[in-house]
C-alpha cells in the first residue's frame, strides 16, 4: 500500500514538472514574439512615426518608419517597412520590408511579399492581393490579383485587369479584365460598350496627323508606310482593274445608326467580296464589314497613272506629228511661192519683158 502511494506520488511530481517545463517554454516563446516587435510606450504611441490600430496590427515591426495599419492584421509581418499604408483587414499581409505602398480594403495588397518592391497602390477587396513588382496601382475589387512580379501597370474598375499574367507590366486596364500575355497593353471598356465618345477629338486641328484604323477585335493603330514595314513588294499592274467592276451607290444608314437619315456615298461591301475579297473588312464573327476605301483609292491612283502614261505617249506623239506639219506647211509655202514667181515670169517673157530677177532663200 505505501509503494503504490510512493509511485502515484512520484508520478505526480513528475507531470507537474512536465507541465511547469510546457509552461516555461510557451511563456519564451510569447516573450520573444513580444520582444521582436515595436510595442507602444505608455501613451500608445508608436516610435518612428509609426501608426497602427487593430489587432495584430504592425505586429512584427522592428525598425520600419512612417507605416500606417488600421484594421486587423494591417501591416502585421512588416519589420523594417517605411511609408506603408493599409487600410482593412488584413491589407497588406505579407509585406515584409517594402516601401511606400498602399493598400486599403479588405485583403488589399494582402500576399503580397514585398522585400523592396515599392509604390504599389491597391483599393478594393483583394486589389492587388498577390502582387510582389513595382510602381502598380490598383483601384477596384480583385482588381490585378493575379500579377506577381508585373510592374508600372494601372487597373480601375471591378476586376480590371483580372486576367494579366503573372508579370504583365506596363498595362492599362480601364473596366476591363485585361487579357493573359498583355504587356504594354492599353484596354478601356468591354464588350458591355456598344458606343465611344471622346471630347477634345471633333472639330480639332491636327496637323500632319495619320489615320487611324480599327480591327475586328477593337484594337486601334496606324497603317504604316515605310519599306522596311513590307515584304513581297511588287508593281500593282493589272490587279488595280477590279476596280472597274465595282458599283458605287447612294445610301442612307438605317435609323438605329443615324436618326437623320444623311445621303452616303459609296459601296456595299457584299458586292465589293464579290469582286475582289481582299477589298473587304470582316466583324468578329467573319461577316463583311466594311471596304478598304484606302486600298480602293490606291488602286485608282494605279489605273490614274496608267492612264497618265498613255496620255503622255499620245501627247509625245502629237507633239511629234505636228512639228512634221509645220516642217511640211513651210515647205509647202515655198514651193507656192516659186510657182507664183514662175507663173509671174513666164507672163513677162511672153509680153516681150524682162525676166524678174529674184534671189530665193536656200538658193
Amino acid at each position: 500500500m505505501k509503494t503504490t502511494l510512493l509511485g502515484n506520488l512520484k508520478r505526480r511530481a513528475t507531470l507537474q514538472g512536465v507541465s511547469l517545463a510546457m509552461r516555461a517554454f510557451l511563456i519564451c516563446l510569447i516573450l520573444l514574439s513580444i520582444a521582436q516587435a515595436v510595442n507602444p510606450p505608455p501613451g500608445g504611441a508608436y516610435p518612428g512615426g509609426n501608426t497602427a490600430a487593430g489587432t495584430n496590427a504592425l505586429f512584427r515591426l522592428t525598425d520600419g518608419r512612417y507605416n500606417t495599419a488600421l484594421g486587423t492584421g494591417t501591416l502585421q509581418n512588416d519589420t523594417g517597412g517605411q511609408s506603408n499604408t493599409a487600410a482593412g483587414t488584413g491589407a497588406l499581409d505579407g509585406n515584409r520590408r517594402g516601401n511606400q505602398n498602399t493598400g486599403t480594403g479588405v485583403l488589399a495588397l494582402e500576399s503580397s511579399r514585398f522585400d523592396n518592391g515599392p509604390d504599389n497602390t491597391g483599393y478594393g477587396y483583394r486589389a492587388l492581393g498577390d502582387n510582389n513588382g513595382s510602381r502598380n496601382t490598383a483601384i477596384g475589387w480583385n482588381a490585378l490579383k493575379n500579377v506577381f512580379e508585373g510592374i508600372e501597370n494601372i487597373a480601375l474598375g471591378h476586376s480590371a485587369g483580372r486576367n494579366l499574367s503573372n508579370s504583365g507590366s506596363y498595362n492599362i486596364d480601364i473596366g476591363n479584365r485585361g487579357a493573359a500575355g498583355d504587356n504594354r497593353v492599353v484596354r478601356i471598356g468591354d464588350t458591355d460598350q456598344v458606343r465611344t465618345f471622346i471630347a477634345g477629338v471633333s472639330g480639332r486641328t491636327v496637323t500632319n496627323g495619320l489615320a487611324v484604323h480599327v480591327n475586328a477585335a477593337g484594337q486601334l493603330g496606324t497603317a504604316p508606310s515605310s519599306e522596311r514595314f513590307k515584304d513581297d513588294i511588287k508593281p500593282m499592274g493589272k490587279a488595280s482593274e477590279a476596280i472597274f467592276a465595282l458599283k458605287p451607290v447612294t445610301f442612307r444608314y438605317k435609323k438605329g445608326i443615324d436618326p437623320n437619315g444623311i445621303q452616303q456615298f459609296g459601296l456595299v461591301a457584299e458586292e465589293v467580296e464579290k469582286v475582289n475579297r481582299d477589298l473587304v473588312v470582316r466583324d468578329s464573327g467573319g461577316k463583311p464589314y466594311t471596304v478598304r476605301y484606302d486600298a480602293v483609292n490606291a488602286m485608282l491612283l494605279n489605273e490614274f497613272l496608267k492612264e497618265h502614261r498613255k496620255v503622255a505617249i499620245l501627247q509625245s506623239g502629237v507633239a511629234e506629228l505636228t512639228a512634221r506639219f509645220k516642217a511640211a506647211d513651210s515647205r509647202i509655202e515655198k514651193v507656192s511661192e516659186q510657182l507664183e514667181l514662175s507663173k509671174f515670169a513666164t507672163g513677162r517673157i511672153r509680153r516681150g519683158g524682162p525676166a524678174p530677177q529674184t534671189a530665193l532663200n536656200n538658193q
